[in-house]
């Protein structure tokens, strides 16, 4: 990309109505409506379906036989987003790495504050990884909140003996919600479309009084060994660029090796 480019793209994120902190009844149509402006491309195939009672959507590229499936699970803050308002992304990883995808409809905040996501995603992909053939044919990817829930999927899948994906990709995860990353601060007037407050509004929600620093909703604490390669993505003018660092989580292991050594 050229800075011409950068440019024109971050003109049009800051002019644009979207505003991930606003009222959900306002930003959720608004959000779909720039997710799906451009209309899928004529060879992608999307059919609807359910994972362990949880909706889905299949996206297939017709003419590939896929080697593999990609589980994505959409961002949005927990809040906004939707499994078919993320089938451009998807399909486009599909595409590019000869797999299927399947995107997850889970439950959105405030109506449905955590556990309620993280549930959805775990149910689905539990179903995903019992069927025939999964074992070593399975990718995790996640967006933003998606990004969140993804860690936490491979945490909780670690935890309860889950079969484990290939590898996971997670672009600008949203790891850390009690939003204390010195990006939030470095990287404010660098963001066109993401803020701290907007970042806390949609962490508030999905919370709904859950300690923010719980690893359990908030992976860049939590002891991240034995999880599957992450491929982690962010912007250099990302507001979640320390949170994509996972550099507390670093620091987390270390400690706890050092920890067990000396015991």
């Amino acid at each position: 990309m050229t800075a011409q480019q950068r440019d024109m793209i971050d003109q049009i994120l800051r002019s644009a109505p979207f505003d991930l902190g606003g009222d959900v009844n306002v930003q959720r149509p608004l959000l779909e409506q720039m997710l799906t402006s451009q209309p899928l491309p004529a060879d992608v195939r999307t059919t609807p379906g359910d994972l362990g009672g949880i909706p889905v959507i299949y996206i297939d590229i017709a003419g590939v036989d896929p080697r593999g499936t990609i589980f994505h699970i959409h961002g949005g803050g927990f809040a906004l987003g939707s499994a078919a308002g993320s089938a451009g992304l998807a399909s486009s990883l599909a595409r590019k790495t000869g797999m299927r995808a399947v995107s997850v409809e889970y439950r959105l905040a405030p109506e449905h504050p955590y556990p309620a996501a993280l549930e959805d995603v775990t149910a689905a992909y539990r179903a995903l990884a019992g069927q025939p053939g999964s074992t070593g044919h399975l990718v995790v990817s996640g967006e933003s909140a998606g990004g969140n829930l993804a860690l936490e999927l491979l945490l909780a899948a670690k935890a309860h003996g889950l079969t484990m994906p290939a590898a996971a990709l997670l672009m600008s995860p949203m790891t850390d919600l009690t939003v204390t990353g010195s990006s939030y601060t470095a990287k404010a007037t660098a963001d066109p479309a993401i803020t701290a407050q907007a970042i806390r509004t949609r962490a508030a929600g999905y919370l709904a009084g859950t300690d923010p620093a719980d690893p359990q909703v908030s992976p860049v604490y939590a002891d991240l060994t034995g999880l599957p390669p992450l491929l982690i993505q962010a912007g250099t003018h990302e507001v979640l660029l320390d949170d994509a660092a996972l550099n507390r989580a670093a620091r987390f292991v270390k400690d706890n090796t050092t920890q067990k050594a000396a015991a």
